[in-house]
């Protein structure tokens, strides 16, 4: 799915998120506060937004971007081409790096589409140091209340409908609305980085709260 939709995959984001995903990317590395000579590591990190997006608020940080979709890799390199990003393909699941590595564990879009989410969780726990900061935006299922039928209204039938306007792709936007509606709460999201082993977790919502940044800190070596 995610290979059919590579070459239109960031375009889709604008039109879906009206333009936001960028602020919301920017938002995201910003709370991870990245220091000079920090390593970072993009989980699922599709065609490089958010690696591009580190690059730009922390140019003396360390970039390592996995997916592991391989058309997803191609579209990231050449995006990413005369920048310090190195691009490895990767199964969340399995990260292959040492652990330990890495300052920063961010990722955009990813974790309402692992098959083991705390496996996933896990992989991010072992390759961070101690104090190692994990951080994720994604979508979620809104809270209750006057707007919550609005968003899912927009999610089941707008956003399949755009996809394949501009991609000719309808099932793979429907996947977005199934697999928003499946997910954790935000609420239930914190709890899990918790029971994963992370401490001073938090989350705020963003797009009338269908959208969140979560975040947790590595507690132990």
């Amino acid at each position: 799915m995610f290979t059919d939709i590579a070459r239109r995959y960031d375009l889709l984001n604008r039109v879906i998120t009206f333009g936001r995903d960028q602020t919301w990317r920017r938002a995201l590395v910003q709370q991870a506060a990245p220091g000079p000579g920090d390593r970072i590591l993009d989980v699922g990190a599709g065609t490089g937004d958010l690696a591009l997006t580190c690059i730009r608020q922390a140019p003396d940080a360390s970039v390592i971007a996995v997916d592991f979709t391989a058309a997803m890799l191609v579209q990231g390199k050449a995006r990413t081409r005369d920048l310090p990003v190195r691009w490895v393909r990767a199964d969340a699941l399995h990260l292959p790096f040492a652990s330990r590595t890495f300052d920063r564990a961010l990722s955009g879009f990813l974790l309402r589409n692992v098959d083991d989410l705390d496996r996933a969780l896990s992989e991010q726990l072992r390759v961070l140091r101690r104090a190692g900061r994990i951080l994720s935006l994604d979508t979620t299922r809104p809270t209750r209340g006057p707007l919550a039928w609005l968003i899912r209204t927009y999610f089941r039938m707008a956003v399949p409908i755009l996809g394949w306007a501009l991609s000719g792709h309808f099932s793979a936007y429907r996947y977005l609305a199934s697999s928003t509606e499946a997910h954790l709460t935000a609420e239930e999201l914190a709890v899990r980085l918790t029971s994963a082993g992370f401490g001073d977790c938090g989350f705020r919502r963003l797009m009338l709260g269908s959208v969140a940044i979560h975040w947790g800190t590595k507690r132990f070596a």
